[in-house]
């Protein structure tokens, strides 16, 4: 079985192999290599889409498997790569850090999320006062870790109080391309769009 560490050194080698093809010299080789590239990407996308709608076709069973995908790490992060995950980069994080606030807690430390607006994420971590060094430095570490496992996507984060903003090395695979998004959830006419959320307790 793939661990996630692996599935996501193997996003990164397919990213620096696509910039390495804007290198390539040949304008002809260049634009055929970004058309296969496109391909898959299109391919892989729908394929994805019509698993998903499949699944949800089967009833409050579907929205089940639905919600355990959405929270599997390896599946979760797929679902971002092609920009199809059906919860949005906020309530992920959300979500992540409410998981998280009893960790915390028990260590001496508060987090609260200020804003994720276009992709940069600013967080606010306070620690007890008179904590030691070690309590900063565990908290930035747990918060960093949990969010970037939950939202590989985010442009930057911001931790105030204990770090500067730090940026992600996601870079999903439309980027990369240079092609328009394919996310089957952000169309307002797909029926995942408007009906899937995963987290809920049924359907809508």
């Amino acid at each position: 079985m793939v661990e996630e560490k692996d599935f996501q050194k193997r996003v990164q080698q397919i990213g620096e192999l696509v910039h390495e093809i804007e290198a390539v010299a040949d304008p002809a080789a260049r634009t055929g290599a970004k058309q296969l590239v496109q391909a898959l990407m299109d391919l892989h996308g729908t394929g994805l889409e019509r698993i998903l709608e499949i699944i949800f076709q089967s009833g409050a069973t579907g929205q089940i498997i639905i919600n355990d995908l959405g929270r599997d790490p390896l599946v979760s992060s797929l679902l971002i790569l092609y920009g199809i995950h059906p919860e949005d980069l906020q309530t992920r994080v959300e979500r992540t850090l409410n998981q998280i606030r009893s960790r915390l807690f028990k260590a001496g430390a508060e987090a609260t999320l200020i804003s994720a607006g276009d992709g940069d994420v600013r967080i606010r971590v306070r620690v007890e006062p008179h904590s030691c060094g070690s309590t900063a430095r565990a908290a930035r570490a747990t918060v960093e870790e949990a969010i970037y496992e939950a939202a590989p996507d985010l442009k930057s984060l911001v931790i105030e109080g204990l770090d500067e903003p730090t940026a992600s090395g996601f870079v999903a695979l439309e980027k990369l391309a240079g092609a328009p998004n394919i996310a089957a959830f952000s169309d307002s006419n797909s029926p995942l769009a408007e009906r899937v959320s995963i987290g809920s307790d049924g359907m809508d």
